[in-house]
């Protein structure tokens, strides 16, 4: 097996330990729920998140279930009792106003007491809005594409959207009083910050709501180490989050990794980028791995994996991408030219470095992993 290879096969591993499936259903054998409740799965791991309480509950339990997901992530679930519905990511648009009326429809027709069961994932602040007054859907968008070029961290972006919202930061809370709500969430915040996954639909100091995170960063890279060491590597496993200027980091674990011991370095990440006025394409896993490859130029014993854990990465359908010391020798494009536009995809799909997954059933921040021979 290739060392590129191997890389995509810890990815993969790190994947699958977070599933969102495979997460429900662990935690809810492990910690019995009522035995009849209603269901609300949001966000990109929304269709695993349900299918893993299906595992548990059969459809006479679960008595009415309502999904909410990114456009393309809505799975076959013909066979289950679910209203499901798609909406827009990462700029919400009228989709996402209404599935924000249809979440608040359908809790206010369900029974008085009756158990909620809330499944949350990464994504659910652009996929559900219900505004303020006041507020416009054009004023949203436009400050929600200011959000994304700025630079901001996801905790300084929510915390504005939060002021535009009656259902964030703990808003849809007003709405279940009454009703017992467990709330299972996949974390794709740094610290696990309940306020920040999904922009806090649920935080609020309210005895009748429990909330649980069952996936989280921490969980990824754990699964990643064990799976590196199965091919036999050393693993070093890096604890504290990788911040920044996706370029600047690239470029920084690029000259780190080169000059590095022998074995496998894994960390996860919350880059950003700042995006020029005509951006191209690619995400900030995408910028990162191009900004590693320049340092990497050469070199031929490294390599190095940058992806979303959702399967996406910034607009498109690439998750990321593998590079090594030949990535640059197999583009004739300038990689610091396309760095400085934002159109490391460019790049990277001529040098057949991208990776594409689909939609993981989980999102759980980007991992970085790294290999020195």
């Amino acid at each position: 097996m290739s060392n590129k290879k191997h890389l995509f096969e810890i990815y993969k591993s790190s994947l699958k330990a977070v599933n969102g499936r495979t997460r429900v259903a662990a935690y809810l054998r492990e910690h019995p729920f009522y035995n009849s409740l209603a269901l609300i799965a949001i966000g990109k791991a929304a269709a695993q998140m349900a299918k893993g309480a299906f595992d548990v509950f059969n459809s006479s339990q679960i008595s009415q279930a309502l999904l909410i997901t990114k456009y393309g992530h809505l799975e076959d679930l013909k066979s289950y009792p679910i209203l499901c519905l798609e909406a827009a990511h990462p700029v919400p648009d009228a989709s996402s106003l209404a599935a924000g009326q249809t979440l608040l429809n359908f809790i206010q027709k369900l029974p008085p007491a009756v158990p909620i069961l809330f499944l949350i994932s990464g994504g659910t602040s652009a996929l559900v809005e219900v505004l303020n007054p006041g507020i416009t859907l054009a004023y949203l968008q436009r400050v929600n594409n200011e959000l994304l070029a700025s630079g901001l961290d996801i905790q300084q972006m929510n915390q504005i959207r939060k002021s535009l919202s009656a259902i964030k930061g703990g808003g849809l809370a007003t709405y279940v009083k009454g009703h017992p709500i467990l709330n299972l969430l996949i974390s794709d915040v740094p610290n696990d910050d309940l306020q920040t996954i999904g922009s806090g639909l649920l935080t609020t100091a309210t005895p009748n709501i429990k909330q649980e995170i069952i996936a989280n960063p921490t969980m990824a890279r754990q699964a990643a180490c064990k799976a590196a060491k199965q091919f036999g590597y050393e693993v070093f496993e890096q604890k504290d989050l990788i911040v920044g200027e996706a370029e600047i980091i690239g470029h920084r674990l690029g000259k780190e990794l080169c000059q590095a011991r022998a074995g496998i370095y894994i960390a996860s990440s919350e880059t950003t980028v700042h995006l020029p006025e005509n951006p191209g394409q690619g995400g900030r896993c995408q910028s990162l791995a191009l900004a590693a490859a320049c340092e990497l130029a050469g070199k031929t014993d490294v390599f190095f994996l940058a992806a979303g854990t959702d399967g996406t990465d910034g607009p498109g359908k690439f998750a990321g991408a593998i590079v090594d010391g030949n990535t640059l020798r197999r583009c004739n494009l300038n990689a610091e030219e396309c760095l400085k536009r934002a159109d490391a995809g460019s790049f990277l799909a001529l040098s057949g470095d991208l990776i594409e997954t689909g939609p993981t059933g989980t999102n759980v921040m980007d991992i970085l992993i790294g290999l020195k021979l």
